[in-house]
């Protein structure tokens, strides 16, 4: 199971950012259609700009993670005078999708895929697999929180990793309501379901967080998610 990365969208929103100039975008699409990295002549000509605009636009593709550059040498030839390796793009390996408010379907597939692989190893039945993946990835998220005593206030470190993960959480003293479901979609067609594997995730992460002393209940309500989060006294 990947480790949780919340916080991805103000690097993802500048990233797809840099696609928004024209010339930007054609350069994009043109690298991501060829079977073999190219070079910034190869760009350049592609595209119908001169070169030293393409290596502008390349390389700022490039430092936002758009694109993957090597270096090599298109004479075929090497040693003395063979001159400078040329550098190379092609697509990032990194996938990059903004949905607002947050999703996280991405999550929901693996979390899901891993049950049935788990459930068809173990004979475990399908619900408590599903049950079971969600509250391992909310442990994990609550284990890299660090240390919740740090601040002398649990709840808010709670609501802090619940925030970098989408839950838009919005406190009123020792309680807490998850004003985004990552999941909405999902949840929509598979309420029962979803909504017990997503209070599993959040009870996973709370006691992970701060062992008996966070209460995580279904609450469901039309305008937000079903979880709602109160310190216990």
């Amino acid at each position: 199971m990947d480790e949780p990365t919340g916080g991805t969208l103000a690097a993802d929103a500048e990233s797809v950012g840099a696609l928004a100039d024209p010339v930007r975008l054609a350069l994009y699409r043109f690298v991501c259609a060829q079977s073999e990295p190219v070079s910034r002549d190869q760009a350049a000509e592609g595209v119908g700009i001169p070169r030293h605009r393409a290596r502008f636009h390349l390389d700022r593709l490039a430092s936002d993670g758009l694109l993957q550059t090597s270096h090599a040498r298109l004479t075929g030839r090497s040693g003395p005078g063979a001159g400078r390796p040329a550098t190379l793009y092609r697509r990032a390996a990194r996938e990059i999708s903004i949905s607002l408010p947050d999703r996280e379907y991405g999550l929901a597939a693996r979390l899901l895929g891993d049950a049935v692989v788990e459930s068809a190893r173990s004979g475990a039945p399908v619900i408590d697999a599903v049950n079971g993946a969600f509250a391992a990835y909310g442990d994990a998220a609550g284990r890299a929180a660090g240390d919740p005593e740090a601040d002398g206030d649990v709840l808010g470190t709670a609501v802090r990793v619940l925030a970098s993960h989408g839950y838009e959480p919005r406190r009123t003293e020792d309680h807490v309501d998850l004003h985004n479901c990552p999941f909405h979609a999902l949840a929509q067609v598979h309420t029962e379901l979803v909504c017990g594997a997503n209070r599993c995730l959040v009870g996973a992460l709370a006691d992970r967080i701060a062992p008996d002393q966070l209460d995580v209940r279904l609450e469901p309500q039309p305008d937000r998610c079903c979880v709602v989060l109160d310190a216990r006294r």
